[in-house]
């Protein structure tokens, strides 16, 4: 044995060989980062959002602006229906309404409103369809059906669910006083006027006695009156209903898709 083999052999305790303990990562400054992100990322979506829905409401706003020659300041609502966003995307708005109160139609005023679906945002592409809702007050209708030939526009009032007028019949040099209840009805695009009632000198009488009575001085009252829109509006444009509801006449209409296309159902049409 050597002399070096004298020196004692070393022993290592158990835990000199013991791993220094792993210190713990902390979770929670990742996800309070992350959660900073996703709420970043929803503020920047809604506030795309609310930056596209502006645009989106003030081109449509300026056109119609522009396309019914209205006033810069004349008010106009604008309501988009959805996330715009993914329409912009999709290449179509789902559903625009636009409504506004006296517009000028023609020779008269009314308060309109517009719906439309599948809005195509790039041109040369038809839309869904429309529909549009036109209310008419009782001096707003007066000026619609003055431009009707003999009809005493000036005494039109409304009485749910008909219109009313009154005229003067003179016999043998007397003036006779006489109301006429009429029913609104739509046929063939026309706004027609059908009486329902009569009243002579305040009392109800029956239109074969008015006629018996007057002759053809009571065709005047009996008759049915037509009122015709096509010249005030676009072919596109067809009238499909008109009902007396409370203190207005409420005119509906539906609208077709390639009007946004076809410059003839954009053109006004024509009365025979």
């Amino acid at each position: 044995m050597n002399a070096g083999d004298d020196q004692p052999t070393l022993v290592q305790p158990d835990w000199a060989y013991a791993e220094a303990p792993r210190r713990r990562r902390r979770v929670w400054p990742w996800l309070v980062a992350l959660g900073i992100v996703v709420v970043l990322a929803v503020v920047a979506w809604f506030a795309a959002e609310a930056i596209a829905r502006d645009l989106v409401t003030k081109t449509v706003r300026d056109q119609v602006t522009e396309r019914l020659s209205l006033p810069a300041d004349h008010p106009i609502d604008v309501e988009v229906s959805g996330t715009v966003i993914p329409q912009l995307i999709g290449g179509s708005l789902d559903e625009v309404t636009v409504s506004s109160d006296d517009v000028p139609v023609g020779s008269f005023e009314g308060d309109v409103t517009v719906t439309a679906v599948d809005v195509p945002i790039t041109e040369g592409v038809d839309m869904g369809g429309a529909t549009a809702t036109v209310t008419l007050d009782e001096e707003q209708l007066r000026a619609l059906l003055s431009t009707v030939d003999g009809l005493p526009a000036d005494t039109v009032g409304l009485a749910e669910p008909d219109l009313t007028m009154s005229t003067e019949l003179q016999l043998f040099g007397v003036e006779f006083p006489v109301g006429v209840a009429l029913t609104p009805s739509v046929a063939e695009g026309d706004i027609v006027l059908t009486p329902s009632t009569f009243e002579l000198a305040g009392a109800e009488i029956a239109a074969a006695q008015l006629t018996q009575r007057f002759g053809a001085l009571a065709d005047v009252v009996v008759r049915d009156w037509t009122v015709c829109l096509a010249e005030y509006i676009p072919a596109g444009v067809t009238l499909t209903d008109v009902h007396v509801d409370g203190d207005v006449l409420v005119a509906d209409a539906d609208v077709d898709g390639a009007i946004v296309t076809d410059p003839a159902l954009q053109a006004n049409g024509t009365c025979e």
